[in-house]
């Protein structure tokens, strides 16, 4: 059976600044600042009260002497390079899940040294050589090793003992870390219905999980049961698929790996669209003129596009270059790039891949996007709109739609703070909307009185049937209800409440139907139905 240990450097970020050049001391409280909001905060920003989320000015204010440093994706993977030559000098395969996460083949690293805990010491001691943090976590999979590595400052999982390690793990952990692909927004989802441990989540039956949150539900559940997805950095897929680059004078410069890269990475995904295929495990691999190969695995949870491609392959040049102190004003210096390959190590259909409706293949966009100019150029740059997600609470307000081709920057940003916000999956048909006549309904309880909205924004009982129209409906479940004080500031502002509802026909015991009701002016309506 596979084992897999996982390395999880905490807070890597702020570790980065204290690798980078003129870092503040160690014990100096750090934090990484993005949006005007605290992103990342060390152990001594932590214990004098920063917490993620804040905000930059409160965590000052909470903590004067805090040094709030912008966050920079360049240098945390520039940084993180150095670690990852150490402890590839130690095993053989390092897969880099993301700056700051590795995973290594520990049943490899294992029969080299003996014992997992000897390898698993090795690598700790590779990281330490650079005077950082580094918790390990050995399990059966690579997911399960992630949760192992943050549990209790490191847990090794006995074999075939995954489930019940999972079994006590909080929900949170799922969204705690970002490399084990869980929507935050499932996750909040479950915890609103009770889930409090992942043993509790692997109790739900997969079906309806599946019903309930799509592909981004069964994700969680397959990580709560432990379910084996893959082994760590697999084997070349197509050899036709890889890419290469020999410049005519060796690479000096990051501002000529960057050029390098976007070729390549240009390069690269015009065969992957021709192959019908999308990437999600890339190998970078580079020739020096010293006669090194050096070589990197790269992971997401998402597919590669060309510019998270592009992206990747700087970083890691950048990484390179400076860790090997390459630079261009040197007359003397013989150490530069001198071959570069990108070879995707994992490709996987694009309706097998969690990219959006567009995520078909270069060649079909342009196919599309051809006819498109054309509509334009005939009917207006309006004529042709296309959806986009956008921020907000209700269901109509959060799909945008934008004429085609136009950037989003304008739009409501869906990452954004939305109290009040449904979760998702979003219903699938808005039809006439609250101001509708037949969209009103009416829900009791058992005692057979009206459900409403208390002041405290509860439901004054628990709803047992929903008439709607001739319908009758009983209500086998429900969630919710998410008020909404809009524009609480106002004189006029609208105060409303949403809640969700499943029931099942009267007339027909096996028809079951959910809908998004909203409660407004003391009467329920059907805003959306699932």
């Amino acid at each position: 059976m596979t084992r897999v240990m996982a390395l999880w450097f905490p807070d890597w970020p702020v570790q980065a600044v204290h690798l980078d050049e003129d870092a503040p001391a160690h014990n100096k409280p750090v934090a990484i600042a993005a949006h005007y909001r605290i992103q990342v905060c060390g152990v001594a920003a932590r214990k004098r009260g920063v917490r993620r989320g804040m905000k930059v000015r409160q965590a000052q204010a909470v903590c004067p002497e805090l040094e709030v440093v912008d966050a920079d994706a360049d240098r945390d993977a520039r940084m993180f390079e150095g670690i990852v030559a150490s402890l590839g000098e130690v095993a053989s395969s390092v897969e880099v899940l993301r700056p700051g996460l590795v995973a290594v083949d520990a049943g490899a690293a294992a029969r080299y040294y003996g014992s997992e805990d000897i390898a698993a010491q090795m690598l700790i001691d590779a990281a330490l050589r650079q005077g950082i943090d580094v918790f390990a976590g050995v399990a059966d999979e690579i997911t399960t090793a992630v949760i192992a590595a943050r549990a209790n400052g490191g847990t090794v999982v006995k074999r075939e003992a995954s489930r019940s390690f999972l079994q006590q793990q909080p929900l949170g952990v799922l969204a705690a870390e970002e490399a084990l692909g869980c929507e935050a927004e499932v996750v909040r989802a479950l915890a609103d219905l009770g889930m409090r441990t992942l043993g509790e989540l692997a109790e739900l039956p997969v079906e309806a999980v599946a019903t309930r949150f799509g592909n981004a539900g069964l994700r969680c559940h397959n990580i709560a049961r432990a379910r084996h997805d893959r082994k760590v950095a697999p084997p070349i897929t197509h050899a036709d698929w890889e890419v290469s680059h020999v410049p005519e004078e060796p690479i000096l410069r990051v501002d000529a790996a960057s050029f390098v890269a976007r070729n390549l990475a240009s390069r690269l995904h015009q065969l992957l669209s021709k192959g019908g295929v999308v990437c999600q495990l890339l190998k970078v691999t580079a020739d020096f003129s010293t006669g090194d190969t050096v070589s990197r695995i790269w992971r997401t949870g998402e597919p590669l596009t060309e510019q998270a491609t592009a992206d990747r392959v700087r970083w890691q040049l950048d990484g390179w270059l400076t860790a090997r102190g390459v630079h261009s004003d040197d007359p003397n210096e013989h150490d530069g790039i001198t071959a570069l390959w990108l070879i995707p190590l994992e490709c996987v259909p694009p309706d097998m891949a969690s990219g959006g409706l567009w995520d078909t293949g270069r060649s079909q966009q342009h196919v599309a996007r051809q006819v498109i100019e054309r509509v334009q150029s005939s009917l207006g740059v309006d004529a042709v709109l296309q959806p986009v997600p956008a921020g907000g609470r209700g269901v109509e307000e959060r799909i945008h739609f934008v004429p085609y081709g136009e950037k989003r920057d304008a739009i409501r940003n869906p990452a954004g703070s939305w109290p009040g916000k449904i979760p998702g999956p979003l219903p699938a048909r808005l039809g006439g909307g609250i101001n509708h006549p037949a969209s009103q309904v009416t829900m009791i309880d058992t005692e057979g009185q009206r459900i409403y909205v208390t002041a405290e924004a509860l439901l004054s009982s628990s709803p047992y049937a929903l008439s709607w129209g001739p319908a009758r409906y009983l209500i086998t479940g429900w969630a919710g209800p998410w008020p909404v004080d809009d524009r609480w500031w106002e004189k006029n502002g609208t105060k409303y409440a949403r809640l969700q509802v499943v029931g099942r026909a009267v007339s027909e015991e096996r028809q079951l139907s959910a809908w998004l009701l909203m409660w407004k002016d003391n009467k329920w309506r059907i805003e959306a139905t699932y």
